[in-house]
């Protein structure tokens, strides 16, 4: 027998790190919102590596900050170190990392959600959707609770059945020893959604006091003030260190001598694992030509001695987990703390959302986070914040958001799982990007806090500020553009200065900040600007103009794709009814409804000649559509 336990417009099942920014979106969008979680200690808990960003994962973060969301503010107040990766290489690729203070994180998180308009914290464990007509009407926990909303998002990640594995122990259970979701996955195959079976693992977490850090390398944080949140002002400078070392061929031996007492090689796992964040035993399998593997070793907070062995995931027996780890420099007396261990759990398969993360079964049900195939805390930041922006605009009556690919990681994300879905836990890369150097670290901002702002989830004053930053930007470009730069003996002096050149004429200071050799502190030596810009304004300038050739190119490219995307394909449409479309291509398209041209090139298994025929189909406008 349930009881009414209340009524709002949108439930956020889980607050993980998808829940917790599906939550907080919800509830600033202005929907009264319940996130309702299993313990709530454990909000926003990281229950792998502790640390937030780098290449890709660390974009999405600032884009994640630029559309109003938490986790760039709360890693800035609780990190200690942070780095900016791959400066050496072009803007594209440039990403920031920290490492989490872990308890000091959910601490953090816990307090923004608690103070959150519109949003309340439950613990309970939600075993059952409600539906009627294919519509959701709300949630009942195993108290016989029963709370109602229009808009119910499940961001269960790694819970659902979950199954803890270490050598040839396995037991039900969620990460970190926590109580898995058994019955809520079991209702959602009865409700009619698909299911596939996942792994993922974490290593050992050994005592700082007894590692000897004298045969490891130090990895010190930057000493410039860096953040993820463009509303960061102050910034941590006391950072602590992480420490590197390396397996060796004493350790592969070691392993491979053991490879029948791991689950994933008896067969005991049955789950597909990361492809991207390897187990160290598929480490030695897969390249068991490389003598040695990185082992970062990556201290878990500022109070806390527990230090996480980064690079050494694994699920082979305890007692073999300390003698391979004895092998390690370093490690050879390391005093375990917690064993690592693999985790099986359900995921739904994400072909089965539309792309505002809405399930095409039932309405008002969306999934965000690990439950639709990713992997990291970003990737779920990211789908959660989409998730409670949408689920609020769902149940409010407002428009939905959706990025497209060149937009945001975000946009790629999330058109990669609902267009094409994923075999394993998918993972963000650049690579995965085709416009990746639109997508750059450096303008997150630029790209999308005016949508942020739109949605009521960038406040009036932060605005203003990106107004104000935009146009110094634009300003500083035209007055470069229109100076010319003489070629006096004092100019020739700073150019050489730079390894660049000497002029042989007068040239526009645009022209010469385009130089390889050039960057805009030199231009500024040469021509300063009455206006004062500040170190991010200046990037700004120095990249959209040394890099505009390859932006122009990139434009036309995008041009091209959103032609496509505005290309509607009509809803039922009969693709059986298409004379000429292969029936692989035709089955692939009724099973991920695309709904433009644009998202139906990107299904797997249709072809270029395939979309040439859908084109020439619904440009005749004699539609078939499906009876009924």
């Amino acid at each position: 027998m349930t009881y009414d336990a209340g009524h709002y417009d949108v439930i956020v099942i889980g607050a993980g790190h998808a829940g917790v920014e599906a939550a907080a979106a919800s509830a600033r969008r202005g929907a009264k919102t319940l996130m309702l979680s299993l313990n709530l200690d454990m909000i926003a808990f990281m229950p792998c590596n502790p640390s937030i960003g780098g290449p890709a994962k660390g974009i999405v973060v600032r884009e994640v900050d630029a559309l109003g969301g938490l986790m760039g503010r709360v890693i800035d107040k609780t990190h200690i170190q942070m780095r900016l990766l791959n400066t050496r290489k072009g803007p594209a690729v440039r990403a920031l990392r920290a490492q989490a203070d872990k308890p000091l994180y959910l601490k953090e998180m816990k307090h923004l959600l608690e103070s959150q308009e519109n949003l309340t914290l439950r613990q309970g464990m939600v075993e059952k959707i409600l539906v009627e007509d294919d519509q959701v009407k709300g949630v009942v926990t195993e108290t016989k609770a029963a709370y109602y909303a229009p808009s119910v998002i499940v961001t269960t990640g790694t819970f659902m059945r979950g199954r803890v594995i270490i050598g040839d122990l396995s037991y039900e259970s969620g990460p970190n020893n926590q109580r898995p979701s058994v019955s809520l996955s079991e209702h959602l195959e009865e409700l009619g959604i698909d299911m596939v079976r996942f792994k993922t693992g974490t290593p050992m977490r050994v005592n700082s006091n007894t590692i000897d850090y004298s045969k490891t390398e130090e990895q010190p944080g930057e000493m410039e003030p860096r953040s993820f949140s463009y509303e960061t002002t102050e910034f941590i400078t006391d950072q602590i260190p992480c420490w590197l070392t390396y397996t060796n061929e004493t350790t592969h031996k070691y392993i491979s001598d053991n490879l029948e007492l791991s689950p994933m090689y008896s067969g005991m796992i049955k789950g597909s694992g990361p492809r991207y964040c390897p187990s160290i035993e598929d480490k030695v399998v897969r390249f068991n030509d490389k003598p040695r593997h990185q082992i970062f070793l990556e201290p878990e907070g500022r109070d806390t001695e527990e230090v996480y062995v980064q690079g050494l995931s694994t699920s082979l027996p305890e007692y073999v987990q300390k003698q391979m780890m004895e092998t390690v420099p370093g490690l050879e007396n390391a005093e375990i703390m917690r064993a690592g261990y693999a985790i099986e759990y359900d995921s739904v398969v994400p072909t089965q959302l539309w792309p505002t993360l809405e399930t095409k079964q039932l309405s008002g049900l969306f999934t965000a986070g690990q439950i639709n195939g990713t992997s990291g805390y970003e990737e779920a930041a990211g789908q959660g914040l989409m998730a409670g922006i949408n689920a609020a605009a769902k149940t409010l009556d407002l428009e939905p958001l959706i990025l497209d690919r060149s937009e945001g990681y975000i946009g790629v994300m999330i058109d990669d799982l609902v267009t094409k879905g994923t075999k394993e836990p998918y993972r963000l890369l650049t690579s995965r990007a085709e416009f990746r150097l639109m997508l750059r670290h450096d303008n997150a901002d630029l790209r999308l806090t005016e949508k942020g702002y739109e949605l009521g989830l960038i406040s009036k004053e932060r605005y203003d500020r990106f107004v104000e930053k935009r146009r110094k930007i634009e300003e500083e470009k035209t007055r470069l553009d229109n100076k010319i730069i003489k070629a006096t003996e004092d100019v020739q002096e700073v150019i050489e200065e730079s390894g660049s050149a000497r002029l042989k004429d007068a040239v526009r200071a645009s022209d010469l900040l385009r130089r390889p050799e050039i960057g805009y502190s030199y231009i500024y030596r040469l021509t300063p600007s009455d206006v004062a810009l500040t170190a991010d304004e200046k990037e700004q300038v120095e990249i959209q103009i040394k890099y505009s050739g390859y932006i122009k190119k990139s434009l036309e490219q995008i041009e091209k794709m959103q032609n496509m995307e505005s290309k509607k394909i009509p809803e039922n449409i009969d693709y059986d009814a298409i004379q000429g479309l292969a029936s692989e291509a035709a089955e692939r398209l009724k099973a991920v409804q695309p709904l433009s041209v644009g998202q139906a090139s990107r299904v797997s298994g249709v072809n270029p000649a395939d979309i040439s025929i859908l084109l020439v189909y619904i440009e005749q406008g004699n539609v078939a559509r499906v009876s009924g």
